[in-house]
């Protein structure tokens, strides 16, 4: 889903519920690329070198596939009842245009915190897997997990190889060489509110533009709908200050890491924690009182309930376009509108969703030759993500798919997969999902912005015991407190002096070092 670690696996959860194959991976906001600020400027010179002999490359290196191999691949879910189905019309497809099959293994949602990074240290052998910033891609690139695609990538995947930007191909840089292959998919740092009209009173004057249009709407849906809750809040944490401090031109440094923040528009941003943002006590004041006004439960903290949004117990949600897009499919009667309001739009990293070669695969030039075939051939494409025509998806006239039976199967779960030209919208979703995004598109200036800073990612190598203990003291205070469950003085007085017994001083440092090193790079 979805940049931030937590809320990219609970967009993925949602979804597989609404069977929403247009949804981004992560599905949500702000930056965080794999490639390290400290190697900016070797990634810079290793594109240059690797774009300038790419040509030659694709031309020398012949890929011989007069042996039939069988490749194997890894994502992150749980296996679809109809994946049998869906392999056996592939691997049809694959031996006659490779002469190669392709076996998929899962890793389940219960187990892949666990069993993903022991993947890497068995000494297994496979040829490719999902990967992801969420997924901790650099630090396992440095430990030597992958392949290096510097040869690979240009001469066995020409094609897409040529199709990436130049900010795609430095965010698969680690330390000079090239580890992944992104996403062609285009993704955006865009959030806000979607909200049903109809279940406003006749009081609400249809804005929704700023927090306080947010609050009127609420107050009109609690008065016209008390059975009704206002805002989705349940288990996964708010996420109203999120969208608060993109509001104002902020971005968080990491997606495990939404305590520690930097202004994009300054030329030497400097990072700082929640708790030191100007109008973090407004911020709580407001919350405090949207607490006090019920527009979400007093025990949304233990509410596991992550559908009340499409089930119709909950008014409004802040989330991306492409949860959205989901809502408008699964629901279309209730005319579900959404509002951007992170003002300065950019993209988020294409290493959200990213592809790698195992350092133990047997053969690596077949499975780039893969890569290219998958993200380049619609025909390929439609049988590795949608499955069976006609058995696990239908075509409307307008290309769009709709899945037949979502307990049989969905989507894939290799989102990295996804090309811009290649991905299809589902049946139902709106013009307006196509129409807004080529606004974004349009405006977005490569270098400049919050767009400047979608290649940074942070490093959490120096700082891992520091940073975990944060993220549980985030969880433990920051989020009651971001609810109004706490009193907005004392609470924030508590929550500062557990960041700093947590270790947030040195954690702070090690970004701030990070981003200086990126924005100094970015300058050559």
């Amino acid at each position: 889903m979805l940049k931030k670690g937590k809320t990219r696996m609970l967009s993925l959860a949602l979804t597989a519920a609404m069977t929403v194959g247009c949804m981004a991976g992560c599905g949500s906001s702000s930056s965080s690329a794999t490639a390290t600020s400290a190697a900016a400027s070797s990634t810079a010179a290793a594109g240059a070198a690797s774009s300038a002999s790419a040509g030659a490359s694709a031309t020398a290196g012949k890929l011989d596939t007069s042996k039939e191999v069988d490749l194997v691949m890894y994502v992150v879910s749980d296996r679809p009842a109809g994946q049998d189905v869906v392999d056996e019309n592939l691997n049809k497809l694959l031996k006659e245009k490779l002469n190669c099959t392709l076996k998929i293994n899962w890793i389940g949602w219960a187990e892949y915190a666990n069993k993903y990074p022991l993947l890497f240290s068995s000494g297994e052998q496979f040829d490719m897997a999902y990967s992801a910033t969420w997924l901790n891609f650099a630090n396992l690139a440095r430990k030597g997990a992958f392949k290096s695609l510097n040869d690979l990538w240009p001469t066995y995947a020409p094609d897409n190889f040529a199709m990436q930007s130049d900010a795609a191909k430095q965010q698969a840089t680690i330390d000079g060489q090239y580890y992944c292959v992104p996403t062609l998919l285009s993704t955006y740092t865009a959030y806000g509110p979607m909200y049903r009209p109809d279940l406003a009173g006749s009081d609400w004057d249809g804005k929704m533009e700023t927090f306080d249009d947010i609050e009127k709407y609420c107050d009109s849906v609690k008065a016209a709908h008390p059975e009704v809750e206002p805002i989705d809040m349940y288990s996964s944490g708010p996420e109203t200050f999120l969208l608060w401090e993109e509001n104002k031109g902020m971005e968080y440094v990491d997606n495990g890491a939404r305590f520690m923040w930097y202004d994009t528009s300054a030329a030497n941003p400097k990072v700082i924690a929640s708790y030191d943002e100007p109008t973090v006590t407004d911020f709580l004041t407001m919350m405090d009182r949207w607490c006090q006004k019920g527009f979400w439960s007093m025990s949304a903290l233990s509410d596991t309930d992550s559908t009340k949004t499409q089930n119709g117990k909950a008014a409004l949600k802040i989330h991306n376009i492409d949860t959205w897009a989901g809502l408008t499919v699964q629901q279309p009667t209730w005319n579900f509108k959404y509002a951007n309001m992170v003002k300065d739009v950019a993209h988020l990293p294409y290493t959200q969703d990213c592809m790698v070669i195992s350092n133990t695969s047997q053969n690596p030039e077949r499975a780039m030759a893969l890569w290219n075939l998958l993200t380049t051939d619609q025909e390929v494409y439609d049988a590795f993500y949608y499955g069976v025509l006609g058995t696990t998806y239908t075509l409307n006239d307008s290309g769009q798919f709709t899945i037949t039976d979502p307990n049989l199967y969905s989507t894939s779960a290799m989102w990295a997969v996804r090309t811009n030209k290649l991905n299809r919208n589902q049946a139902g979703v709106p013009e307006e999902y196509n129409t807004v995004r080529q606004d974004w598109e349009s405006k977005i200036k490569a270098g400049q912005g919050a767009e400047k800073y979608t290649s940074f990612v942070f490093d959490s190598t120096n700082v891992t015991t520091e940073l975990a203990a944060c993220q549980n003291v985030e969880q433990q205070y920051w989020w009651p407190l971001a609810l109004g469950y706490t009193d907005a003085t004392s609470g924030l007085a508590d929550y500062k002096a557990k960041m700093q017994a947590a270790g947030i001083d040195k954690v702070v440092a090690e970004a701030q070092k990070q981003l200086d090193a990126y924005v100094a790079a970015q300058g050559k």
